[in-house]
């Protein structure tokens, strides 16, 4: 999505109050519904995605590397008008398939934006956040018994510098466990990948 992309809309639908419109004339904007990249939303179209219970697929990759917009993520944790929010990689210009890589440039875009996006907040967005966009969070996203077991293992000392940077103890407090992840997001890459497991069974070992 590009100025240039919204504004070609505008003139192949006239009758749309804007892009989201186009999609709603459709019958396209519900809560199944998965809009990508979402730089450019007005107000309007942030709260009928809300009250539509959408949810946008967040790009940070692709956006970052087009140049096209920055995600207003804080507008998306508005709770007057909050919008479901997965963390995705793209395909077309996305410059990654790692959700750490991915949810490394998403930390850069808050930051951009003069926001705060935490570690968990990174976190939850690459999983659950994931599974809700999906409509999928009865079954994925995190480890409440009775849902799938897709999870990945991951090696926070996978190389001299996470090994440096994480060689105290374990951690005894949630800020000290929030630095972990951090540091999983910022320094993580496939030599941190221990081990995939799908519906618990290990699909993928490093060792």
């Amino acid at each position: 999505m590009s100025v240039k992309e919204v504004e070609w809309v505008k003139e192949l639908f006239p009758n749309c109050d804007d892009y989201l419109d186009a999609y709603e004339q459709a019958g396209l904007v519900r809560e199944r519904s998965v809009f990508a990249h979402g730089i450019h939303l007005s107000d309007r179209e942030f709260q009928r995605l809300s009250e539509a219970k959408c949810t946008i697929a967040f790009c940070p990759t692709s956006n970052l590397f087009l140049g096209s917009g920055l995600f207003k993520i804080e507008q998306a944790k508005s709770t007057e008008h909050p919008v479901k929010v997965g963390l995705a990689t793209d395909v077309g210009a996305g410059t990654s398939f790692s959700l750490l890589q991915t949810a490394n440039e998403a930390y850069k875009v808050a930051q951009l934006r003069q926001q705060n996006l935490s570690p968990f907040q990174s976190l939850f967005l690459a999983t659950l956040g994931g599974a809700k966009a999906l409509c999928l969070e009865d079954t994925l996203g995190n480890f409440d018994v009775g849902k799938d077991a897709d999870f990945v293992v991951f090696d926070l000392r996978s190389t001299p510098l996470m090994a440096f940077r994480n060689s105290k103890a374990t951690p005894t407090s949630l800020s000290e466990l929030a630095d972990r992840v951090f540091s999983l997001i910022m320094m993580g890459d496939d030599r941190a990948v221990v081990s995939v497991h799908i519906m618990g069974e290990v699909a993928y070992s490093a060792s």
